[in-house]
């Protein structure tokens, strides 16, 4: 999707539609629900996932090169719909694997896009993406995992330092407790200055969020200003996407809560990391 209307991407780009719920945090999917809006009966191990044409898979290409003309990076959130690292053997397995190594070639064919890839399975990526990225990792792709509690952060963190993506990031979105991210964390300003801290082993970026929907979950607003303030204090960018149905407390709705965190937006993405290693990118 042209000019996604999530706050911390360009655009948003799906190989297919369908996943299997793994955790908490997919209690209440978004995805699954507006599939199931549209007419898809597509969640689950066993179920079909759906693909599509060849019209949907050229359109980053023209993403890459209005991003070129413009001399701009453009980030894309890929997959809204699904998790590119699923574990799935069901009946669309095969197109499903085909689906996914169309997704590598076209991540190559894109250099001026940040592929944000995005999964609740990090322990699967170095299995799934293609041998060369192992031995040399794509500068445009973004590693990133959902932590929704202290759980999971203890689990698919330490995975998703294992990859070796120049930005790795965390969506903490729906956030269903509050999370200490103490150990994870890397000031990015002690690199810029040129102190290595072998930033392979840490979490630059951290996107927060609160749940909406009819059966959301309320978020301790002491979650996020905890988040928040651990990232000041290492450097390391912060994003607040929203509220969600609840603040402080109160049902207010998505809108009217709005994204305000202490009467300021937070939409922090970390750019600096290719300005500090612009000569290697």
């Amino acid at each position: 999707m042209k000019n996604s209307k999530i706050e911390w991407t360009h655009h948003t780009f799906n190989p297919w539609w369908g996943c299997t719920k793994v955790s908490d945090a997919c209690t209440h999917c978004y995805a699954e629900a507006f599939a199931k809006r549209t007419g898809h009966d597509i969640w689950g191990p066993n179920k079909p996932r759906r693909f599509f044409g060849e019209k949907h898979w050229t359109e980053p290409l023209s993403w890459d090169a209005a991003a070129k003309s413009a001399d701009q990076r453009h980030r894309i959130f890929c997959a809204s719909m699904a998790d590119v690292f699923e574990d799935y053997f069901g009946p669309s397995a095969d197109q499903l694997q085909e689906a996914r190594s169309a997704l590598w070639t076209l991540i190559e064919r894109t250099p001026h896009l940040d592929w944000l890839l995005l999964t609740k399975r990090p322990e699967n990526f170095l299995k799934m993406v293609p041998g060369r990225w192992v031995r040399e990792f794509p500068g445009n792709v973004w590693a990133m995992t959902t932590v929704e509690n202290q759980e999971q952060a203890e689990v698919r963190i330490p995975e998703l330092l294992k990859i070796p993506a120049r930005v790795r990031g965390l969506s903490m979105e729906p956030l269903l407790e509050q999370v200490d991210l103490s150990e994870w964390l890397w000031d990015q300003n002690l690199r810029i200055r040129g102190i290595n801290q072998k930033p392979n082993y840490n979490v630059h970026w951290v996107i927060a969020g609160g749940e909406s929907g009819p059966r959301s979950r309320p978020t301790d607003p002491d979650a996020f200003l905890a988040l928040r303030d651990q990232c000041l204090e290492s450097n390391v960018s912060f994003f607040f996407k929203q509220w969600g149905d609840w603040k402080d407390g109160k049902r207010l709705g998505k809108a009217k809560a709005g994204r305000l965190l202490e009467n300021r937006e937070w939409n922090e993405v970390p750019e600096q990391i290719f300005h500090a290693l612009a000569s290697d990118y």
